[in-house]
């Protein structure tokens, strides 16, 4: 029980603490006269299995041994691992750290030799660039030879990848001293120089930038990439996983031994930001695992500034959060190097062993404030006494090996200047950066350039095409049991396929991924109930009845096809949305999409459409061709399930940065699926999808709307109406237009256009002011939406649907009024608002009075 006490909680022991502010607390709880042992004679022998070989020992021997193992600058929390074979090994594996053998002497002057860089960048950044944010690692130096030894055995064990995230602190240090980038291109960042011929979009600040480099290792070379990052701190985390995830497919690494993730936390972050808890759920789970994350948290003992540990988190370490998928803790000294890279190589073997999540915590400090120009002893004046008084770890280990005659003060001091000549000649200061060589796994991201693309693409496919991929995806084995009303619904896509029923939705979606399956395309469907559908209209996977395997017809398209997932994902927003989205970035030959089980249901991942999806190429030339599905629309269910915030969506939109569209037939989903990864070009396409447009009796397509037509940004008039006789022409998008076309011909009105606005973004104004010419003797130009009159697109597109009126016109909002929430709860409040935004736009009754006019001019 004794021992037992000290493997359990003896990191409650370890001396982690490099400012000496935090003993441990309790050390009489290990005590021997705490298990009544207290009167056994020291000298008594005693059998200690697994902790020491052979004994009996003394009874002094084995405490001097446990408090060797445990009271030391390293400890281990496993107590949360229930795996007996994990505990096992890794209990093994720490109790032998004490015994060790030391590093060799080439292995400590290059241990020096990386915190002369860690140190000596942010001394030179600090001098030469006085009083400018960098968020400078000093306090936290060991992270660099961490990073660089788990990089170099990763190499050697066979790792071909490793993508880092990480958010500000250290980042610069990161950059030059780990993957190798050139200081003479980071002074020109600091400088703030720009070149409009070489530079496109926003830019970034220079702590943001990601960098990609080949470094040489014992195993050959390792490629890395350190994800670009937004101020969003942990936000970096399911994106960094997502591009693992690609990566791993690509080469076939189903188990992430040759690509891995390693994240670097700061300790208030991952303690507080709730990604970090959705990332790890995904650790595990079976669209998302990508064999294990080493994970380390650069522990400053303080968030931001001000808050105290007590304050930034409820629990006792901040990387407990971690415990919840049962991934082993590693606490380490921040200032005692040697410890630091023992815990770095023990996680990796976790890591390599069992393909699971590992933590180390390494806990340092902060010299400086959360920046350069803090001051942090305004809110921590005990901290930064002691911090003041502390020489660097480079100093400290510098002293050590000195005194221990492994390295002449000569040869540390010369390291300093050889490092300081390199940073002032500019010259690439990492041993082992080979620059950017690549491989046959390397993309090529030229030929996506939106500036080569064209998003007119012929889309249609042949009626002899279009009916063997029809007949591939309604096939279902003999011995396969599905349900009755799936079998119904696979019975009426066979007849869909034949021509005798129209085709709805889910057959077109469905048709259109085999047809992209069968050229060169593979394609990726995530969300929380996406293999079935919410609207139960998918059913991309079905489920035998009788408990046998599910069968997934689009894997089974033709022999040479390339990949289909779906994925019906943990309930997350956040982190699956972050996800997909590193995995789009990562793969260009693969259609992404992430569904929202409503549209509103994105709003929990706001931080990544701003941070990442509608700016990230403005920011940092990174394209993107991820779809989001957004079931939007308005069917008197309430506030909360209605809209997908169209309105977020085009406000974000500038410079050509994504597509927005609403289609309203099956046919323009089977086509716009197809524009999107045929297009040339990858950029986000945001959909607001249908719900009861699904089974809606008028929202159907013919087989000749899959083989000879195209993607339509604007449908015009379906009925036979005299054009010389429209005095009104009404405009919108969505559910709205078949309630407009019922009620136009159940009322006989003939004098009023309805048109289909199916892309808002780019708006298609060419194609708007080609339609008010065709209706040339038309007043009234209306704009209808559902939305209430604050949402929706109106505010966003008024100024497109003005430019081309003349004084003649009237533009006319037809819609409902402001309104706080973005629904009524009331159905029958519902219902009258939605009949009085009809009558509006098409000027009937006394509620076309209601209608709002705008001036053309």
């Amino acid at each position: 029980l004794w021992i037992d006490t000290w493997r359990r909680a003896g990191h409650q022991l370890a001396r982690l603490d490099p400012l000496g502010m935090h003993p441990p607390e309790h050390p009489e709880a290990f005590e021997l006269a705490s298990f009544g042992l207290d009167g056994v004679d020291p000298s008594s022998r005693f059998h200690a299995p697994g902790l020491l070989e052979g004994g009996p020992h003394a009874l002094a021997d084995i405490e001097e041994h446990l408090k060797r193992i445990y009271s030391g600058p390293i400890a281990l929390e496993l107590d949360h691992v229930n795996d007996g074979s994990e505990r096992r090994w890794l209990q093994e594996r720490f109790d032998a750290l004490a015994d060790a053998p030391p590093l060799t002497t080439d292995e400590r002057r290059e241990l020096l030799l990386h915190l002369t860089g860690a140190e000596g960048i942010e001394r030179y950044l600090h001098t030469r660039y006085v009083g400018q944010k960098r968020f400078a690692l000093e306090g936290g130096e060991c992270l660099i030879p961490l990073l660089d030894n788990i990089i170099q055995r990763a190499g050697a064990d066979g790792v071909a990848e490793i993508v880092i995230g990480m958010a500000h602190r250290g980042r610069i240090n990161v950059l030059v001293n780990v993957l190798g980038k050139s200081p003479k291109e980071l002074f020109s960042e600091f400088e703030g120089a720009y070149d409009p011929a070489t530079k496109s979009g926003s830019g970034d600040v220079k702590y943001h930038m990601g960098f990609s480099s080949d470094i040489k290792t014992p195993g050959g070379n390792i490629h890395l990439a350190l994800a670009f990052n937004p101020s969003h701190l942990e936000i970096v985390n399911p994106v960094v996983e997502g591009s693992v995830r690609a990566r791993q497919d690509r080469r076939g690494d189903s188990t992430g031994e040759l690509v891995m993730p390693v994240l670097v936390h700061g300790d208030a972050a991952f303690a507080g930001q709730g990604v970090v808890t959705e990332t790890l759920q995904l650790s595990a789970t079976r669209g998302f695992t990508t064999g294990g994350t080493l994970h380390v948290v650069c522990n400053n003992q303080v968030g931001f500034t001000t808050s105290n540990p007590e304050d930034a988190r409820s629990t006792p370490y901040c990387s407990d959060v971690a415990k919840m998928v049962e991934a082993p803790v590693l606490h380490v000294n921040g200032d005692e190097p040697e410890a630091v890279l023992a815990a770095g190589r023990l996680a990796l073997e976790y890591r390599k062993t069992f393909h699971r999540d590992v933590v180390i915590d390494m806990v340092c400090y902060r010299r400086h404030g959360h920046n350069e120009a803090d001051e942090p002893a305004a809110t921590q004046p005990s901290m930064y006494q002691v911090v003041r008084k502390l020489p660097t770890v480079r100093q400290k280990y510098a002293d050590e090996l000195a005194g221990k005659g492994v390295l002449p003060v000569e040869e540390s001091r010369a390291m300093v200047e050889a490092y300081r000549e390199g940073l002032d000649e500019g010259r690439i200061v990492s041993q082992s950066h080979l620059g950017m060589i690549g491989n046959k796994y390397t993309v090529d991201w030229t030929p996506y350039d939106p500036a080569k693309g064209h998003p007119d693409v012929d889309t249609s496919i042949s009626p002899a095409r279009a009916s063997a991929l029809g007949e591939r995806i309604v096939h279902v084995p003999e011995d396969h049991t599905v349900h009755p009303r799936v079998a119904r619904i696979m019975a009426d896509r066979d007849r869909m396929r034949t021509g005798d029923l129209p085709l709805d939705w889910g057959y077109a979606e469905t048709l259109a991924y085999a047809s992209l399956l069968t050229e060169g395309i593979a394609v990726r469907l995530t969300g929380q109930d996406s293999g079935r559908g919410t609207f139960f209209h998918r059913h991309a996977v079905l489920h035998d009845q009788h408990g046998g395997e599910p069968w997934i017809p689009l894997e089974n398209v033709a022999g040479a096809q390339r990949p289909f997932r779906v994925t019906d994902s943990l309930l997350s927003e956040e982190a699956v949305l972050g996800f997909e989205y590193g995995y789009s970035t990562t793969d260009p030959v693969t259609l992404v999409i992430w569904e929202g089980q409503f549209g509103d249901f994105v709003n929990g991942a706001q931080v990544v459409i701003d941070q990442f999806i509608s700016s990230g190429e403005a920011k940092w030339q990174r394209y993107c061709g991820l779809t989001l599905f957004l079931p939007h629309g308005y069917e008197g269910q309430g506030p909360e399930h209605s809209s997908a915030r169209l309105e977020r969506f085009l406000q974000l939109c500038a410079e050509h940065n994504m597509q927005v569209c609403v289609p309203s037939t099956p046919a323009q989903m089977f086509h716009m699926l197809r524009r999107q990864m045929l297009q040339g070009f990858r950029r986000p396409l945001i959909v607001m999808t249908p719900k009861s447009l699904l089974r809606h009796r008028l929202s159907t397509s013919s087989l000749e709307d899959i083989t000879s037509g195209r993607f339509h940004h604007l449908i015009p008039e379906v009925d036979d109406i005299d054009p010389k006789g429209v005095r009104r022409v009404v405009f919108c998008g969505g559910k709205v237009y078949y309630d407009l076309l019922e009620a136009r011909r159940s009322g006989g009105v003939n004098d009023v256009a309805i048109l289909r606005v199916e892309q808002l973004y780019p708006f298609p104004i060419e194609l708007y002011a080609g339609a008010l010419d065709h209706y040339s003797g038309a007043r009234d130009i209306v704009w209808c939406q559902e939305e209430p009159e604050n949402q929706g697109a109106w505010y966003q597109i008024r100024h497109r649907l003005q430019e081309p009126l003349g004084p003649e016109h009237r533009l006319i909002y037809a819609g409902r009024e402001h309104a706080a929430a973005p629904a009524s709860g009331y159905f029958q409040q519902h219902v009258q608002q939605q009949q009085k935004l009809v009558e509006e736009a098409l000027g009937q009754g006394q509620a076309a009075e209601a209608g709002k006019t705008v001036s053309a001019q």
